[in-house]
Formats: C-alpha cells, sequence, structure tokens
C-alpha cells in the first residue's frame, strides 16, 4: 500500500464520468484543490487540502465500494504527495500574476449570478467586470480586478474554498487576457466602471468570445433576488443527501421558489392539504388559492431547490380523482393578504431537523405510505381504521425502529395513498400526532 498522500488515483474513470461526478464523491471528507483527468488512461488524480481529508476518504471506500453512474471506480493512494500539473485551458495561464483570474466553480448546486461572485470577490480588492460563461468543462467566470495584487490575494485566499457548504467549489487560475470586454450589465456579465450599459437584447447571448453564456440556466432572474445566498444552510444537506450526484431529472439550479398549481379538485382541497403533500419535498412560506381561478393555487417552497423537488415529482399526480398540473410561477413570491395563509413559522414544516434525511426519501406518490410518531401502545386495528376511508388497505406492517413504533400502509393505488396522506398527515391518532409520507419500499 502507497503511503499516505494528500492526493489520490482514481482507475476505471469511463468516458461518461465527468469531473463534478469526481468532485461530488469526494466532497463530503474535506477541500477538493487540484483534479487532473487523465482521459487516454480512463483514471484522474485528486487532491484533497490534506492528509487528513485523503486518509478519510480512503477508510470510507475501504468498506463502501465507490461507484458513480453504474461503474465501480477504484481507489488508492498515488505516489504523488503533491500535484503540479495544472489542467490548463485557452484562456488560463496557471501561475503567471495577472489582474484577471479565470474561476471555475464545481458541483454547482446552485445558481451563480454576478451579484454572487461579487460578493465572494469583492472583499480582495476593487472588481472591475465580471463575465460568466458555459463551456465544456463547465461553468466558468472571469474576474477582472483593478490591481494586480489584489488578484494575487483574491487567488491565495478563495483558492479550493467553496461559495455555499458542501458545493460551489472554486478553481482559480490567472487569465491570459489583458482586459474584459463587457457589452451587456446583466445577472451574467457586468461592468461595475460603466453602469449604463444596457441589458442584453432578447434572445442574444452576451459575450459570444467568452463561451455560450446564453444556455447556462433556464430562468431568468435579476437583482438580490436571484443570488441565493438563503440557500446556504441547505447546501450541506443536499450534498450529504445525494453524495454520488442528485436525483435523474434534477438539476440543482432551479431559482424560482413559487409553484403554480393547478387542476385540483376546489371542493375537497385546501391550504392545509396543500400544504401536506408539498411539505413533503420542502418547508413552505405561503400559500394562497386563487380565488377568481379556484381550481389554482400557489405555492411558495423554502428555497428553489425544494420547489424543483416538488415540480419533478408531483407533476400529474392524481389526487380527489383530478390530474395536478405542477409548475413554476411567474410571481417570485407570495405577498402576505387575507387570501394567504402563512406557514413559514409551522413547527409542522419537516426541513427544520435531518434535512438530508427527507430530501433522501423525496419520491414521486406511491401506493406505499410511512406512518410515525406513532403512540407506543397504538395497535394494526386502529391505523387501519383511522385511514381506509381514503381507500382498500392491502396490507400492514407495524415495527420499532430506534425504540420509535412505525408503521407501512399499502393501498391499492398512489391515488388513495396521496389523499391519506394530504387529509390525514398531522393529525391525532391514539393522543400523538402522526406524520405521513410517501415509502419508497415496495412490498412489505
Amino acid at each position: 500500500m502507497t503511503e499516505p498522500s494528500k492526493v489520490i488515483h482514481v482507475r476505471n474513470v469511463g468516458q461518461e464520468i465527468s469531473e463534478n461526478d469526481l468532485l461530488q464523491l469526494f466532497q463530503p471528507f474535506g477541500v477538493i484543490t487540484k483534479l487532473v483527468m487523465l482521459r487516454a488512461k480512463n483514471q484522474a488524480l485528486l487532491q484533497m487540502q490534506d492528509i487528513a481529508a485523503a486518509v478519510n476518504a480512503m477508510q470510507f471506500y475501504s468498506n463502501v465500494q465507490p461507484s458513480i453512474r453504474g461503474r465501480s471506480v477504484y481507489v488508492q493512494f498515488s505516489s504523488h504527495q503533491e500535484l503540479t500539473t495544472v489542467d490548463q485551458n485557452a484562456q488560463g495561464r496557471g501561475d503567471e500574476p495577472n489582474r484577471i483570474l479565470l474561476v471555475s466553480i464545481h458541483h454547482v448546486l446552485y445558481p451563480i449570478t454576478v451579484e454572487v461572485l461579487h460578493q465572494v470577490f469583492s472583499p480582495h480588492g476593487i472588481v472591475e467586470k465580471i463575465v460568466t460563461f458555459q463551456k465544456s468543462a463547465g461553468f466558468q467566470a472571469l474576474i477582472q480586478y483593478e490591481l494586480t495584487q489584489t488578484a494575487i490575494s483574491a487567488r491565495n485566499s478563495l483558492q479550493g474554498r467553496n461559495i455555499y457548504d458542501g458545493c460551489c467549489q472554486l478553481d482559480i487560475q490567472f487569465s491570459n487576457l489583458d482586459e474584459l470586454q463587457v457589452s451587456y450589465n446583466n445577472e451574467r456579465s457586468r461592468d461595475f466602471t460603466n453602469p449604463n450599459l444596457p441589458s442584453e437584447p432578447k434572445g442574444k447571448s452576451p459575450q459570444q468570445g467568452y463561451g455560450d453564456a446564453g444556455a447556462m440556466y433556464p430562468w431568468q432572474g435579476s437583482g438580490p433576488r436571484g443570488v441565493g445566498f438563503p440557500q446556504m444552510g441547505n447546501a450541506a444537506a443536499i450534498a450529504t443527501a445525494f453524495p454520488s450526484g442528485l436525483p435523474p431529472g434534477i438539476s440543482g439550479t432551479n431559482d424560482r421558489c413559487t409553484i403554480i398549481v393547478s387542476n385540483v379538485n376546489p371542493d375537497r382541497i385546501d391550504e392545509d392539504k396543500l400544504f401536506n403533500l408539498f411539505s413533503i419535498y420542502g418547508n413552505i412560506v405561503r400559500i394562497k388559492h386563487l380565488r377568481n381561478k379556484p381550481d389554482h393555487a400557489l405555492v411558495q417552497m423554502g428555497d428553489g431547490f425544494q420547489a424543483e423537488l416538488a415540480v419533478h415529482f408531483l407533476k400529474g399526480a392524481m389526487l380527489f380523482g383530478q390530474r395536478l398540473e405542477v409548475n413554476y410561477s411567474k410571481y417570485p413570491n407570495i405577498n402576505t393578504g387575507p387570501e394567504t395563509r402563512d406557514y413559514s413559522n409551522s413547527n409542522l414544516n419537516r426541513f427544520n431537523r435531518n434535512a438530508a434525511k427527507n430530501y433522501r426519501y423525496c419520491c414521486s406518490p406511491t401506493k406505499m405510505i410511512h406512518v410515525s410518531c406513532l403512540s407506543q401502545d397504538v395497535t394494526e386495528e386502529e391505523i387501519v381504521a383511522h385511514l381506509e376511508e381514503h381507500g382498500p388497505i392491502v396490507n400492514t406492517k407495524l415495527f420499532e425502529m430506534n425504540g420509535k413504533k412505525q408503521a407501512l400502509i399499502l393501498f391499492d393505488n398512489e391515488e388513495q395513498a396521496t389523499e391519506a396522506l394530504v387529509c390525514q398527515h398531522a393529525t391525532s391518532l391514539g393522543g400523538s400526532i402522526i406524520r405521513i409520507s410517501f415509502s419508497q419500499v415496495q412490498s412489505i
């Protein structure tokens, strides 16, 4: 066995495996300062910030076989104690000082805008210009300082650090450009020395010379709301919940928190029932039924990632005989008012505690529901009697985990299980307020 090193050697790295995939595999163990892909050999070299982080990773993966996209990869300490090779591209020149920095951002779970980057880099000196763009290597940005010395200071301080807890890691080189050309001031490019520049014409991608900035994210935001710093606390929980990458279909880049739900049954649904359903995917801030459209409602989630989970998993779900349409709203938030129900301080919000566990259990509606927070003396018959009005119960299982009584209840179909959840979550059974969620278990 090679002696411990900050550098980890990864083998069997197929062409389908990206830099971000490897970063997600090792991110939970500490800061990653360098990553070199050896494509010709199907290998990679990855340098942790210190030997302790590398040792922790190696100890963990000695007991758990690491797998990426269904492919087993094999890890060992490298014979190198330090990586000197820099994966340079056409705009980076590595270690030759310059006032313009080329910044690559790995493991992007949240949208990175000009405002975010300015907040990160401006404490080190006067930032004159910022341009962001998307290339094959991932999300990148060019940061132009007034002085070369402040650029050097920023690189020394920020290299290898995360913008948010557990994600959005900075890899910084000096650029070979002498001056950034900025045509538009918007969330993707900004000339802070010329605030009078126009925003981009609709449909036109700015900074064609730097990269494809037009297809970065499917959302359009502006101003401080698009920054996403309120999501920082959730980033670590998300990284913990999905160490091998986000679920298929989840991008992690949505920044819209408000959802519009249509085709609801207005005679049988209210704000509390919508809360019970949507709170499976995140904390609920406010819910508003649209009185002029009784089959429509607005639901404001805690952040954009939680809203994306809800849209992804609930689109097309059946409830009270109707198929729900779930999409992002054009409104950034729901205003307070007499017709708005506020849940921001509700102790029924599920993601204030054990957020990583709750993210891990997010799924589309299933025929099986999981009932927890049961009283110790509750019987199977009492649970069935509490739930059977919503449909025939096919099977049940009452069990204990960590000294707490729980149950699995199998209905005939997903709609019946969904109805039971929205009607009976947070109701009293045997003197306890029960908690209901969908189970990913297929059979009892």
